[in-house]
């Protein structure tokens, strides 16, 4: 099974069971946004922004090319400038800077520390794009989202999660690598947006944008692009930033609120991207997150149907990926990944990376967590097998849903088929969830080919059986 949400594997899902957003409307004039509860000091976001900036200029390929750097700085101070008087943090420290990867993609960390993929400038059309993007990543740092999304969760230890947020923010495989070895479910709590973060992203930043002399509505049109781009580039931004519902409608409706302050900044992307076009290709964050794992274990098989894979061990062990959960799997099943919010344990041979870098597990089960803004299981079920029908075109529910106990609390099985997009065949999935004692739900997502699917479910129920919870939840 293919591992997106755009990929499922790397546990990149907001279910958004609410749709509350903090504005006030007037009407005929722009949105007002508040910021949200946050329990954490600007300076605390200036730390951790600061900290994951660092793992960033280390982990990934800087651009370091003059010219482009100057027309990103140039827009940035624009934005900055016209920032609202309410929202400023003088604490807050804004850099920008652009990541030599071809993925569509732009992520800002808490405190003011921003980055643009390159792949995200060349797929733009004018400066307003580019700064459309910039002004909504802009508006998650202003209104302090990541921290602010903490809140609503558990709280960390601001010095020892530098790298977790990294990899939560970055996305992909690039952001899988940074994350190895994290928390379960740390990258859940921060800078993974739902609806309603996003939507107040998009109107700030409209907003924002109009002041500093910029059309909103390009903005619009740059979010239509990256939609449009979806199926042949599979844009990182998208699994990161869900759309909150009609967002180019809803933009535009907002730019009528605005007027344009002045006239338009002289235009540069065109010099811009015909430097770009002079460089050598970009590479991919699978990639770069290829040769990082360089000194790791390699998965079994390259492409295609893989080897022969070694039936469940009938010898188990304990597993606890993190505090709060403790199960057990077969001892011949070695785990692969600790990020994002999941984690997987697969028999060797039963892990797949395919061409281009897409990743799938052909054999074994995947746990993750998934942060919720309140809902039934049902609804928040429901919503997440949404998810992964988009990523994967073929898969088919086979019947209801029948009510399960996981670690003594209600849970929901169901069961689906897929055809893998890796290897091409038909594969059975066993699909169990339940929720934690915050409201988030916890996954468990089984996968084998349907010739063995037997074999394999009766060990998928014995790993469902197994399952501890230690959180707290009576």
């Amino acid at each position: 099974m293919t591992l997106r949400p755009h990929t499922v594997g790397k546990g990149r899902h907001l279910l958004t069971a609410t749709f509350l957003v903090a504005v006030t409307l007037s009407a005929g004039a722009q949105t007002r946004i508040e910021p949200h509860k946050n329990s954490y000091s600007p300076d605390q976001d200036v730390k951790l922004g600061q900290q994951a900036a660092a793992e960033v200029r280390q982990q990934l390929p800087m651009l370091n090319e003059q010219r482009t750097e100057a027309f990103v700085e140039s827009i940035g101070e624009r934005l900055i400038a016209e920032i609202p008087g309410y929202l400023r943090q003088p604490a807050f420290r804004y850099s920008f800077d652009v990541v030599n990867l071809k993925d569509i993609n732009a992520f800002a960390l808490p405190g003011g520390p921003m980055f643009l993929h390159r792949g995200m400038i060349e797929a733009a059309g004018t400066d307003g794009e580019v700064a459309g993007v910039m002004a909504h990543e802009l508006s998650h740092v202003i209104l302090r989202h990541g921290t602010a999304q903490a809140t609503k969760g558990q709280k960390f230890q601001i010095g020892a999660i530098a790298g977790q947020v990294l990899g939560s923010i970055v996305g992909g495989k690039a952001g899988s690598v940074i994350s190895q070895g994290s928390q379960l479910g740390l990258g859940v709590y921060f800078l993974k947006y739902g609806r309603e973060y996003e939507r107040e992203a998009d109107l700030l930043g409209a907003q924002i944008m109009a002041a500093a002399g910029y059309d909103p509505r390009q903005m619009a049109n740059m979010f239509r692009t990256i939609e449009q781009q979806r199926r042949s580039a599979a844009p990182e931004w998208l699994s990161d930033h869900p759309n909150p519902g009609n967002r180019y409608e809803a933009i535009l409706r907002e730019a009528e609120a605005l007027e344009v302050d002045g006239p338009a900044p002289q235009s540069r992307i065109a010099e811009v991207k015909a430097q770009l076009s002079r460089l050598p290709p970009a590479p991919t964050s699978a990639q770069v997150a290829r040769r990082q794992q360089g000194t790791q274990p390699a998965p079994v098989g390259t492409s295609g149907r893989v080897g022969e894979v070694q039936a469940p061990s009938g010898q188990w062990r304990t597993v606890e990926p993190a505090d709060f959960v403790r199960l057990r799997v077969p001892a011949n099943w070695r785990q692969v990944g600790s990020g994002g919010g999941s984690v997987m344990y697969v028999p060797d041979g039963g892990y797949v990376e395919g061409q281009g870098g897409q990743s799938a597990f052909t054999h074994g089960l995947e746990l993750g967590v998934l942060r919720t803004d309140g809902g039934s299981l049902q609804q928040n079920t429901e919503r997440l097998l949404q998810a992964f029908a988009r990523a994967n075109p073929g898969l088919r529910r086979q019947r209801d849903y029948a009510r399960t106990n996981i670690a003594g609390r209600n849970g929901l099985t169901t069961t689906l088929t897929n055809v893998s997009e890796v290897t091409g065949e038909r594969e059975v999935v066993s699909f169990s969830t339940t929720t934690l004692s915050d409201g988030s739900l916890l996954y468990l997502l089984g996968v084998a080919p349907s010739d063995e699917a037997s074999l394999y479910f009766d060990t998928f129920g014995r790993v469902r059986q197994s399952v501890q919870l230690m959180d707290g939840a009576r």
